[in-house]
């Protein structure tokens, strides 16, 4: 009997028979190099590469311009997933899903049903990145609160979109939690790449009273935070763990597309994708959260811990997603 048996059991050998599946993933102009949405994307295709053994490749967009033709090379290559990678490619997704109706699609941060002709082939991943919003809000303004001084918290945001819009409700909302008196400021680049647009937006904040300011613009976003270093405020990064970029950062809005990436990808592979529908990414599963707290945010961390447990219990419910 022995002898039939593989070394290590049977999983090795189960794994090698699943099929080699191909996965594409295209960003938006946000481009891999933005330190936090597009290259989280490109981090779960190669987590997919290395444990699932796929194919796969990222292709780049420098403008709104590719993402149809980006779309449809990799349908046309018969990739077995395309990905696109932001509530931007929505139009461009929905026209090229519509035209390679036997291909999988799936976009992160828009939902398959708002999605012009309801392409059956589409799944829509999404987050709630107002819960995200809403931690990092209520821990900056504990911090704050206990610093003393202006009661000024600051948002950058790239475009006035709903996944942008969800971070920066929830930050202003929980701000206000903790204290009505809080005043928040928030502007927008109309950019997710030019950090100078979002640190010239920073400065000004900061120039107002802002103690805490809250990037939520990828690339361009790395400015607001460099701003703050500069002048001795704190910073929070957005969608990737940012704390490496200093002491200054007091923690992270996390949103896991890495995740929602990795595991798109699998459900693929084991023949289990559905189409026509959404998937929520949130604190219950793990799809969003805070990232780690610097000196300043650690001796809230018990604190902090509560306040997500309340949301995950429902009993903090109602967290906005609209900036008023």
């Amino acid at each position: 009997e022995d002898e039939e048996e593989p070394a290590g059991g049977g999983s090795a050998a189960s794994q090698e028979e699943k099929p080699a599946i191909k996965v594409g993933i295209v960003t938006d102009i946000g481009g891999l190099n933005d330190r936090s949405f597009n290259q989280l994307a490109n981090e779960g295709l190669e987590r997919a590469k290395s444990e699932l053994g796929v194919e796969g490749q990222a292709v780049t967009s420098e403008s709104n311009a590719d993402y149809v033709p980006n779309l449809s090379r990799l349908a046309q290559q018969q990739y077995d997933l395309v990905i696109g990678v932001g509530f931007l490619m929505a139009e461009a997704i929905n026209t090229v899903a519509t035209k390679f109706p036997d291909t999988n699609f799936a976009i992160i941060d828009f939902s398959q049903a708002a999605l012009k002709n309801k392409p059956p082939n589409v799944r829509g991943l999404l987050f709630k990145e107002n819960e995200a919003g809403y931690l990092v809000g209520y821990l900056a303004a504990l911090v704050t609160k206990e610093k003393g001084g202006d009661m000024v918290l600051s948002s950058v945001g790239g475009q006035k979109i709903p996944p942008v819009d969800a971070y920066i409700a929830g930050y202003q909302a929980a701000a206000k939690k903790v204290d009505a008196g809080f005043e928040t400021l928030n502007g927008y680049s109309q950019d997710f790449v030019d950090q100078a647009k979002c640190k010239e937006i920073a400065l000004n904040q900061i120039a107002e009273g802002s103690q805490v300011v809250f990037q939520v613009a990828g690339q361009c976003g790395l400015g607001a935070l460099d701003a703050a270093k500069e002048k001795g405020v704190l910073g929070i990064g957005v969608d990737a763990d940012q704390g490496y970029l200093g002491d200054h950062i007091l923690t992270s809005a996390q949103k896991k597309v890495d995740v929602a990436v990795f595991e798109t990808a699998k459900s693929v592979q084991d023949g289990a994708f559905a189409g026509g529908e959404d998937q929520i990414f949130d604190l219950k599963n793990d799809g969003v959260g805070l990232g780690k707290l610097n000196a300043d945010g650690e001796p809230f961390a018990d604190q902090m811990e509560e306040i997500k447990q309340q949301i995950i219990d429902g009993e903090i419910a109602d967290i906005p997603a609209e900036v008023k």
